[in-house]
């Protein structure tokens, strides 16, 4: 006879067929308290965060679609500076595997804009007004993503003076180097000549496309390069650079759908500003060296 048990078929006897022949060990069901996972997870915790202000069922879509992207921030922050670190301690190969990682993670994140895709004006209508001023482009976590990503300007940390903690960790991110910056100075301790000011200018100012730059990577991407880990490193670097535009993409898609040209939440002019947005690309030499690469 056979039962099944979470789902694998199972004999009487406690054998899993498909399993190699080796007995079959249930999942337990008894726990003097919570079961592990709730407490591992903070999953109580997690349940309690959700508090639409309105009684439109769409809202709840709304503040857990936010609250994952959020998550999704987070872990996109711990992964890129761990990058970042590797990138310092010239282990390239790593730092290529830790972004890649990355590049699945940010796929989420852009899927994530699916749990938006469907809501109408007038769905969104019957709860904007409960969100008043708020609006996901003061997410801090986004910035600071920004930042690493080489979009930095100084004026961008401003409205959260009002929270010190905030402010401090935001300008802090401002003077620290890019994942990018940390990219060339792997490039230049690797021998390639990397032009000076663009190891040692400023790092709170936005990363302007280079022609020194781009003709690294070109060299880095000729046929018969002698640096294929930095071309993986540059290919995951692009993979990424691409991601973060699809989720601008899908940003400005779900704005059009859901408010058409009006003005944004947080005093934008909301789809127009971010149609703007899009146009600008991550590591931008990456993408203009293409053309002349033999």
């Amino acid at each position: 006879m056979v039962s099944t048990t979470a789902g694998a078929p199972v004999d009487m006897a406690g054998v899993c067929p498909m399993g190699g022949g080796g007995p079959a060990q249930a999942p337990r069901t008894a726990y003097p308290d919570a079961p592990p996972y709730s407490n591992y997870i903070g999953l109580d915790q997690l349940l309690s965060l959700q508090h639409p202000r309105t009684d439109e069922p769409t809202e709840m879509s709304f503040v857990i679609a936010s609250q994952v992207m959020e998550l999704l921030f987070a872990l996109l922050k711990h992964e890129w500076t761990t990058a970042r670190d590797l990138l310092d301690a010239d282990e390239t190969a790593e730092a290529t595997r830790v972004l890649r990682r990355s590049v699945r993670q940010a796929d989420v994140l852009v899927n994530s804009w699916d749990l938006l895709a469907t809501l109408t004006p007038a769905e969104f209508g019957a709860f904007r007004e409960a969100l008043g001023e708020a609006s996901g482009f003061q997410s801090h976590l986004y910035r600071e993503l920004e930042f690493m990503l080489g979009y930095k300007r100084p004026n961008i940390i401003r409205p959260y003076a009002g929270v010190p903690e905030v402010y401090a960790q935001l300008d802090a991110a401002l003077h620290a180097p890019s994942l990018y910056d940390a990219t060339l100075a792997a490039l230049h301790r690797r021998g390639l000549p990397v032009p000076e000011h663009k190891l040692t200018g400023d790092r709170t100012a936005a990363y302007e496309p280079d022609p020194g730059v781009e003709q690294v990577w070109a060299e880095v991407y000729a046929t018969g390069t002698a640096h294929p880990d930095l071309r993986d490193l540059g290919e995951a670097l692009t993979d990424l650079s691409e991601r973060w535009t699809r989720w601008r993409e899908r940003h400005l898609a779900a704005t059009l759908r859901a408010l058409g040209n009006r003005p944004g939440t947080g005093g934008s002019s909301g789809a127009e500003w971010l149609e703007r947005t899009v146009r600008v690309r991550a590591f931008p030499d990456l993408w203009t060296m293409r053309t002349s690469v033999i």
